[in-house]
């Protein structure tokens, strides 16, 4: 048997279950590195993904609690749109990934794991990194902790003036 290590998941798996929505955040910014949040812009924020696909996995949500696209004002639109820029420019420079993926899922049928509440994933790639761990084993392996993650992109969000 192989053992892989994830001593981070032990917070998850141990740890109390929100019965409100993990996407629906309190407007004082006190437990914002605790929830993994990088950025607040006027209608959505940025935050890390805790259970990741791959290293440097963010979300651009809209603080407004809507799971349909068409339910977003032209303003809430517009502000995901330039959060997904600025995420898309802050990957590239933290991390130099060869390629992004980036993406809304609307539905569960559509693969949204919190489909109330629609959130846009940008998910920095690099060849290989679906290496035969991932194909054969069916496991991810991220390289980074969070917390590290965290600490690097901070600051980059922290430099932007909207």
């Amino acid at each position: 048997m192989e053992v892989l290590w994830a001593p981070w998941r032990l917070n998850y798996i141990l740890g109390p279950k929100p019965d409100e929505c993990v996407f629906c955040i309190p407007e004082d910014s006190s437990e914002d590195e605790e929830r993994c949040i990088l950025a607040r812009g006027k209608h959505c924020f940025v935050i890390m993904n805790k259970f990741p696909y791959n290293n440097g996995h963010l979300m651009v949500t809209p603080y407004r609690h809507v799971s349909n696209l068409t339910d977003l004002t032209l303003d809430e639109s517009n502000d995901c749109m330039l959060w997904l820029r600025y995420c898309t420019t802050i990957l590239e420079k933290a991390f130099n990934p060869q390629g992004i993926n980036m993406g809304l899922n609307l539905g569960e049928a559509a693969g949204a794991g919190i489909a109330q509440h629609l959130h846009f994933q940008i998910v920095p790639r690099w060849n290989g990194d679906a290496s035969f761990i991932a194909v054969f084993g069916e496991t991810t392996v991220i390289p980074e902790h969070l917390n590290s993650t965290y600490s690097t992109l901070k600051p980059l969000f922290d430099e932007i003036t909207v």
